[in-house]
C-alpha cells in the first residue's frame, strides 16, 4: 500500500507494528501535524452530517484539506464518516437531531417503549442511516485510494446503544424494574455490533489497508475505541454484571482496542477496566472543569502499571514531561507544529532523548 498524503508510510507503520508489541524502535510513536509547506490553507468540512448529506462535495473539501496536512511521525491521513456519536442508535431506528448553532451536537430521539416489542433490533430497522451509512463509507474509499485511510466509525456501543434508544432515564429504572430485558438486550447489541464493524470494515477496504479512527492510533489489523460514558451512572456491581462482558467481548473481537475513559466518576470502575486482558491501552478524558491533562501522572502511571498504553497531547514541553515520567514503549504522543521544520525536529529530539 502507498498513500500520496503519508510518503513515509512503511517506516511509520514499522513503528506501529513495534507499539503493539509494546516495543520502540530508536524513539516512541509520535503523531505531528503541521500545514504543509506550499500547499494552500484549505477549509476542514463539518466533522459529523446528516444521512442525507452530499456525500461526494463533503469528500472531496476533506481530500483537499488532507492534502494540505504535514503527517509527520507515525500520524496517518485519514476520515472517518460520522452522522454523529449517536449513528449506531439510529441504525436500529432512532431518529438523530442535529443543533443549528453548532456542528458538535446532535443526538438521538429514543424510540422504545416497550422492549417487548422492539427486541431483536436489527440494522436498517425503521430509517435507512445505515444503508446511508454504508453508502457515504463506500465513497470514502474511492475518493481516499492512493491518497489517505478510511477511519473506523465513532461507535457508541453496548450499554450507551440502549441508552440512546430508551433514554437515560428510563434505562435506569429497566435496571432496577426487568433486568432480564436489558441483558436480553445486550445480547442484541453485542451481537450486532460486529455484524456493524464487518460490514464497515468491508465497504472501506480495511483489510488491504488498515484501521484508525479518531483516536489517532493506526493498525494494520481490527481496531478501533471502545467506551461506556453511561458506567458513570452505575455500581460496580451492575457494571460487572452489565456492562464488563460487552467491553470485554468487543476487545476480544478486535485486534486492538484503545478505552476512551471520559471522567474522574468513572475512576470508581478502575480496576475492572484495567482487568480486561485484550485491552491495549487508554485514552483518558479528565472531563470539564477538572485539572489538566498533565495534573494527572498517577494515574497515567497506574495504567501503565497494568500493561496498558496511554495517549497524551499538548505542547512539545508538555511531552517533554510525560517522557520524563512515562513509559516510552506504553506512550503515544500527540502534538502539532507550526511548519515541517519543527514537526522534524520534534521527532529528532524524541529519538535523543529515548
Amino acid at each position: 500500500m502507498t498513500l500520496s498524503y503519508k510518503p513515509n508510510l512503511a517506516e511509520a507503520q514499522e513503528r506501529w507494528r513495534a507499539f503493539w508489541n509494546k516495543e520502540i524502535i530508536k524513539r516512541p510513536c509520535v503523531h505531528i501535524t503541521a500545514p504543509k509547506t506550499g500547499a494552500k490553507p484549505a477549509k476542514w468540512p463539518p466533522f459529523q452530517v446528516p444521512p442525507d448529506a452530499d456525500f461526494d462535495s463533503i469528500l472531496s473539501q476533506t481530500t483537499e484539506a488532507l492534502g494540505s496536512v504535514y503527517w509527520a511521525g507515525e500520524s496517518m491521513p485519514f476520515f472517518w464518516p460520522s452522522f454523529g456519536p449517536d449513528s449506531l442508535a439510529a441504525f436500529v431506528g432512532a431518529e438523530l437531531g442535529y443543533s443549528k448553532e453548532s456542528e458538535w451536537t446532535s443526538w438521538s430521539v429514543p424510540f422504545v417503549e416497550r422492549w417487548e416489542d422492539v427486541l431483536p433490533l436489527k440494522l436498517g430497522h425503521r430509517t435507512d442511516t445505515w444503508q446511508r451509512m454504508l453508502t457515504f463509507v463506500r465513497k470514502a474509499r474511492e475518493h481516499s485510494e492512493g491518497k489517505y485511510l478510511v477511519g473506523t466509525l465513532d461507535a457508541h456501543s453496548n450499554f450507551d446503544w440502549l441508552a440512546a434508544i430508551r433514554g437515560p432515564d428510563r434505562q435506569c429504572m429497566d435496571l432496577m424494574d426487568q433486568p432480564e430485558m436489558i441483558h436480553q438486550a445486550m445480547k442484541n447489541v453485542r451481537a450486532l455490533y460486529r455484524e456493524m464493524y464487518d460490514a464497515v470494515y468491508e465497504a472501506a477496504g480495511m483489510a488491504g489497508r488498515g484501521t484508525c479512527g479518531w483516536v489517532s492510533y493506526y493498525c494494520e489489523d481490527k481496531f478501533t475505541t471502545t467506551q461506556c460514558d453511561f458506567c458513570l451512572l452505575l455500581s460496580p456491581r451492575q457494571f460487572r454484571e452489565f456492562v464488563l462482558p460487552a467491553l470485554e467481548d468487543e476487545s476480544n473481537f478486535l485486534d486492538h482496542s484503545v478505552y476512551h475513559y471520559d471522567g474522574p466518576e468513572a475512576l470508581v470502575h478502575f480496576d475492572d477496566i484495567m482487568s480486561i486482558r485484550k485491552l491495549d491501552g487508554i485514552q483518558w478524558v479528565p472531563g470539564a472543569g477538572e485539572k489538566p491533562m498533565i495534573e494527572w501522572m498517577d494515574l497515567l502511571k497506574r495504567i501503565q502499571a497494568a500493561g496498558k498504553n496511554v495517549i497524551v497531547g499538548g505542547s512539545f514541553e508538555e511531552l517533554k514531561i510525560y517522557h520524563r515520567e512515562l513509559k516510552p514503549n506504553l506512550t503515544f504522543y500527540c502534538t502539532g507544529a507550526t511548519d515541517e521544520r519543527e514537526a522534524d525536529e520534534i521527532l529528532r529530539w524524541f529519538e535523543n532523548n529515548t
